[in-house]
């Protein structure tokens, strides 16, 4: 984790509770939780790239991650591998320097092309045993600022960048 240059994290059980929600219209809506934003912060702060890939299309997702100011948006990706391997090529990174943050099965083709991967508490058994980390909050729950967290405090960073943010915002959250 202390090389990680660029972070990727599912988003349904990840960046969400993995339910899929919809309003009065048919519009699909998104529980996001606010502590996974300041990661995103505290992430872009110490010069640490960060990119969401999701099986699904939701305006929800681009919506929130352009507001976070997350450039890597991929959505409606079939095999999140050639995704991630894209990523790593369009950054010039060696396997090392990337970490993929998963749940579910359909993550782990994305696990074999990341160096560094991290489970949500409560992801699918097969994901956990094949993670390096494996969060203490379930998907939706502020799993990805811990991840973001774990990877700052290998590196020696988080206390910085923490400092740095308090700065940045003056205090206020």
């Amino acid at each position: 984790m202390n090389q990680v240059r660029l972070i990727i994290f599912d988003v349904d059980g990840v960046l969400t509770d993995g339910g899929v929600y919809y309003g009065p219209n048919g519009e699909e809506q998104k529980r996001f939780h606010i502590a996974d934003g300041l990661g995103f912060r505290l992430a872009q702060l110490a010069g640490i790239q960060t990119a969401v890939i999701s099986g699904r299309d939701s305006e929800a997702v681009r919506v929130r991650m352009q507001g976070l100011g997350v450039n890597n948006i991929m959505q409606g990706i079939g095999p999140k591998r050639s995704a991630v391997e894209l990523l790593k090529s369009k950054y010039d990174l060696k396997d090392f320097e990337v970490a993929f943050v998963g749940d579910d099965l359909n993550d782990l083709p994305a696990f074999e092309a990341a160096g560094v991967r991290i489970a949500v508490a409560n992801a699918a058994a097969l994901v956990k045993e094949r993670a390096h980390y494996i969060t203490n909050a379930r998907g939706g729950q502020g799993a990805a600022r811990e991840a973001i967290e774990a990877i700052l405090s290998a590196q020696g960073r988080l206390d910085t960048t923490i400092d740095a943010y308090i700065r940045n915002v003056g205090g206020s959250g």
